[in-house]
């Protein structure tokens, strides 16, 4: 890929204040580089969309802020703290294809998994995975079910599941964390309108609540209709900022480098990634 110019678009945030601080960071496998001198800050209260193609970095930089993936070079602070130490206040949701759907277990008890390492009165702790839920925890996980309208199926071996409900499964054992932070790995990939409708809403309502959400997905509609803000990344981060201003011809065509079909309708322009809706 050409080099691109740093963004001119870049959003401001006092460091003091910003619960996600990504400064510099280079990153990737063996001789692979993934991410090429990422930086940005994300503020209390953000639904950000995390958009690139297959291949451009997004799953590693969420992996990066997770501490599961350690950079080449540079930092990330989660609440001024290193990613293992900030990561009990962040709940994660990996794409489904990385799990294994015919492990024998419940809707409930993947969900209940989101619990391991707090205990009542957001505490974190060192705990076992093995210890036992005690009501607090089966109220929440309870409570996280409902969330995303999964409540009726607790008790449904998760082999069973369609593929919109095994996403909002996962996002469910996010919530379960109570995190202040989600991380979500395509959590809409694949959903039909009405499931995709239902988790914006969850999404939406996370925000108003304060928490702060980065959202790797190819649905640009979704993004520009639905969320506040952009980040679009290929390697390198090529412009963050809100939608409107960020889903430039010029922007998408450095992100995709150039694998965008541009159709006119109604006076505006919309862009088809190949191979995505």
């Amino acid at each position: 890929m050409e080099d691109v110019e740093a963004p001119s678009l870049q959003l401001r945030v006092d460091a003091e204040e910003a619960p996600v601080q990504v400064r510099g960071v280079w990153a990737g496998y063996d001789s692979h580089v993934a991410l090429e001198d990422v930086s940005f800050s994300l503020e209390r209260g953000s639904l950000v969309g995390l958009v690139g193609p297959n291949g451009s970095g997004k799953s590693t930089i969420l992996k990066v802020m997770l501490g599961l993936h350690r950079p080449w070079r540079g930092s990330v602070r989660l609440f001024g703290e290193d990613p293992a130490a900030g990561r009990w206040r962040v709940g994660y949701a990996p794409q489904s294809e990385l799990v294994d759907w015919s492990f024998p277990v419940t809707v409930e008890d993947v969900v209940g998994m989101g619990r391991i390492g707090r205990l009542p009165g957001r505490t974190a702790v060192r705990a076992s995975p093995w210890r036992r839920q005690d009501p607090e925890d089966r109220r929440i996980v309870a409570r996280c079910l409902e969330r995303v309208r999964l409540g009726s199926l607790a008790k449904r071996p998760i082999g069973e599941l369609s593929g919109g409900e095994q996403r909002r499964m996962l996002i469910a054992r996010a919530l379960a964390r109570e995190p202040e932070i989600l991380l979500l790995d395509e959590p809409m990939a694949g959903l039909d309108a009405a499931s995709q409708h239902d988790v914006l809403h969850v999404f939406e309502g996370l925000r108003d609540e304060g928490k702060t959400l980065l959202v790797a997905t190819h649905d640009l509609s979704c993004v520009a209709g639905c969320f506040n803000l952009a980040l679009l990344l290929n390697r390198r981060l090529v412009a963050f900022g809100p939608p409107s201003q960020v889903f430039t011809r010029d922007n998408l065509n450095a992100t995709y480098e150039a694998h965008l079909i541009f159709l006119p309708f109604e006076g505006a322009v919309y862009a088809r990634h190949h191979g995505h809706d």
